[in-house]
């Protein structure tokens, strides 16, 4: 496939710059069998059954942008990707040039970081602090909004881009259909009788980027941590003996569940999950996915469509512009019902 065939316009005005005034205020389009129906993410309880089982992931952003100085004096950003220990990082470095490695960038006004060398795109740095990196970036960094969000973080922002849910630290990006969700909403579903469970899955900054490759094939994704408790795998069989749904509330959900379950039946586990998932694709665990509205030519938009169906995504696309629901991190959200075929 091509990756044109993923592209789409989108008036800017419609990417959503700042959350709505409070969680759950947004509007879902629902997206099932054919047909679009026009809704607010309130109506997502009328639309979980008693026997289901919605599955959240709770990683938590962490403060992973810092700025500084190379120790020529050039200017430096620096966004990590993944903690490796307690002093050690990989990175994203961008500076007018590559920093070479032994030499060291002055993060924060008071951070000595030794550059190590590079893996792929990414810098190998150590933090040369006693603290911990975890520490340091709480304490000096800042929150990684995305790039399609123009202003620097607020306040605000330090609130609304973390899931009420959020636990385990390692995330670049937010869940971000897991951020509709407030303490009643969640609650509501419990007792309805739907299960509430959980997995993690460390979102990195590749999920931003589009497929620059002609042919979708020819891209490659970026390697990111999950794990499945045994607790969501026994939810999962619960809901499926009492043919409950499995729903996935955001891609990296869906991303967790399905490679755990690659192989063999679903297990719990913690492992590394580079999966690509394009039409075509069999889905072994989900069969309805709770999710924002994504990038052209991004891989998400690729996953969405192989989970709803091309045509129901295009279909569904272009009626969401039309009808101006707001997009990306803090916009409107999809409920999507698994096409059977394609």
């Amino acid at each position: 496939m091509r990756t044109d065939e993923f592209d789409f316009s989108l008036p800017e005005s419609l990417i959503a710059q700042h959350p709505p005034a409070r969680r759950g205020a947004s509007r879902l389009l629902h997206v099932h069998g054919g047909g679009l129906d026009d809704r607010q993410f309130t109506d997502l309880l009328a639309l979980v059954q008693a026997r289901d089982v919605l599955v959240l992931n709770d990683t938590r952003v962490i403060k992973a942008r810092l700025f500084g100085a190379k120790q020529t004096g050039g200017q430096v950003e620096v966004m990590v990707e993944r903690v490796l220990n307690d002093h050690e990082a990989l990175a994203q470095v961008r500076a007018s040039k590559s920093p070479k490695a032994g030499s060291y960038l002055h993060l924060a006004g008071q951070l000595n970081v030794e550059v190590l060398g590079r893996e792929g795109e990414f810098f190998h740095l150590r933090f040369v602090d006693e603290e911990s990196v975890w520490t340091l970036l709480e304490r000096h960094g800042r929150l990684p909004l995305p790039p399609y969000i123009t202003h620097a973080a607020e306040d605000e922002d330090e609130q609304r881009y973390q899931t009420v849910f959020a636990r385990a630290d390692g995330a670049v990006a937010a869940p971000t259909a897991g951020l509709h969700f407030d303490e009643a909403m969640l609650q509501a579903l419990r007792d309805k009788g739907a299960e509430v469970a959980y997995v993690t899955l460390h979102v990195g900054a590749g999920t931003f980027q589009p497929v620059r490759a002609e042919f979708v094939h020819e891209h490659t994704m970026h390697s990111e941590r999950y794990e499945i408790p045994q607790a969501t795998v026994d939810a999962i069989a619960h809901a499926r003996g009492a043919q409950g749904r499995v729903i996935a509330v955001g891609t990296t959900s869906l991303r967790a569940l399905e490679s755990a379950a690659a192989s063999r039946e679903l297990a719990s586990g913690a492992g590394e999950t580079s999966i690509f998932i394009t039409p075509g694709y069999a889905f072994r665990v989900v069969d309805v996915l709770l999710t924002n509205f994504h990038l052209p030519k991004s891989t998400l938009l690729m996953l969405v469509s192989a989970f709803g169906g091309m045509g129901a995504m295009r279909a569904a696309y272009k009626h969401a512009v039309e009808k101006e629901y707001r997009f990306f991190s803090y916009g409107d959200a999809m409920l999507i019902e698994r096409a059977s075929s394609y």
